[in-house]
């Protein structure tokens, strides 16, 4: 899975020192602080640079929130989280009393893939030898700027690699194997779990799209809703359209177990949410639904993914919480028949999928 942009004008925006040694480094340090899927977008390229070079030490430093899903990860020798939840002068006490514990690591290499003053600050106590900062105003997509600052570091070209190993494989599993879920069955996620109103798709489209999807598939499928507990009313809705069909996994599950349960799954049906990204980072065939939305930034990309977006509109993007319309038409112009034609599309190609 690799899409690169040889732009040698975009790499130069990185603002970094590169590592000049000829020996390579052995700490690593990578920040990522805000957002689960933000953070989990980051971690294919990171694992791409530990696969390039693997006697490296990589730690991360993230937030309290996200941390789950790196701590549950084989890529990251060390995971530092940052508590004060999103109030920055708590984030800074609590990075101060971090600080000890991090500079002991002597981390020779410090990846800022937040670039914010938090981490900006951070990055300049370390006083390390090489370093490079993230992009976050280019119109590129988050992935593609996170390989951008990779890169800029001087060690080598790095790629999306899909490959993240879990510590414990069968995280999840357990919970997913007792809700009654047959492996002989299809699994499909549906995810009503975009933030505010113009990223939510219709959720009587996401039953058509299933029932859809059951008269196609002679109904070997079962469905599958999980996430946080803000999501409980959708799930609700979903269980009293389809039944035995679906599995409501909400608010049963900590993130790494639901990135075990997705990797598991055939398809994903996603608005704008972390549980696309974790989706689009373990390969799993995704129709991404994107209203408000900007796609530049935030679509998966490659082979095993197609976005549903509004950049075609004039109104599209917006990323405003509220349709001044009304209506959210950016989104409700995607019927079920048109997603179901899309996932059709994905699941053709056998080299994603090797059952129907």
């Amino acid at each position: 899975m690799r899409f690169k942009l040889h732009d040698k004008t975009l790499s130069e925006k990185i603002n970094a020192k590169p590592w000049r040694s000829l020996k390579k480094p052995k700490k690593i340090l990578a920040i990522r602080l805000q957002a689960l899927g933000d953070m989990v977008i980051t971690l294919p390229y990171l694992q791409s640079l530990k696969n390039s070079l693997p006697e490296a030490q990589i730690d991360f430093l993230t937030r309290a929130e996200v941390d789950d899903i790196p701590r549950s990860l084989d890529l990251f020798d060390r995971v530092f989280s940052i508590g004060g939840g999103r109030n920055f002068k708590k984030q800074a006490r609590s990075a101060l009393l971090l600080l000890p514990q991090i500079w002991a690591r002597r981390h020779e290499v410090v990846i800022d893939l937040q670039r914010n003053p938090l981490s900006q600050w951070m990055r300049k106590l370390l006083h390390p030898q090489c370093w490079s900062e993230f992009d976050r105003f280019s119109p590129l997509a988050a992935g593609e700027r996170n390989r951008l600052t990779i890169e800029a570091l001087g060690l080598g070209s790095v790629e999306v690699s899909a490959k993240l190993n879990l510590k414990n494989k069968f995280a999840g599993l357990d919970i997913l194997q007792a809700a009654g879920w047959n492996p002989a069955c299809d699994l499909v996620v549906l995810n009503p779990a975009g933030g505010f109103p113009t990223k939510n798709w219709p959720l009587q489209n996401y039953v058509d799209f299933a029932r859809l999807w059951l008269h196609e598939y002679q109904q070997q499928t079962q469905f599958l809703v999980l996430g946080i507990e803000s999501i409980s009313p959708r799930a609700q809705f979903l269980q009293a359209q389809l039944g035995p069909h679906l599995i409501d996994l909400v608010n049963r599950t900590s993130p790494s177990e639901a990135l075990a349960i997705i990797q598991k799954a055939d398809l994903v049906i996603s608005e704008d949410s972390g549980l696309l990204h974790m989706a689009w980072i373990s390969g799993i065939p995704t129709v991404a639904l994107f209203g408000s939305s900007r796609s530049d930034w935030s679509a998966p990309r490659g082979e095993f993914a197609i976005c549903l977006n509004s950049a075609d509109l004039a109104c599209g993007e917006c990323m405003e919480a509220a349709c001044r319309f009304g209506d959210i038409h950016c989104l409700t112009r995607f019927t079920p028949e048109m997603v179901f034609k899309s996932a059709g599309a994905l699941l053709k190609n056998k080299k994603i999928r090797q059952r129907v």
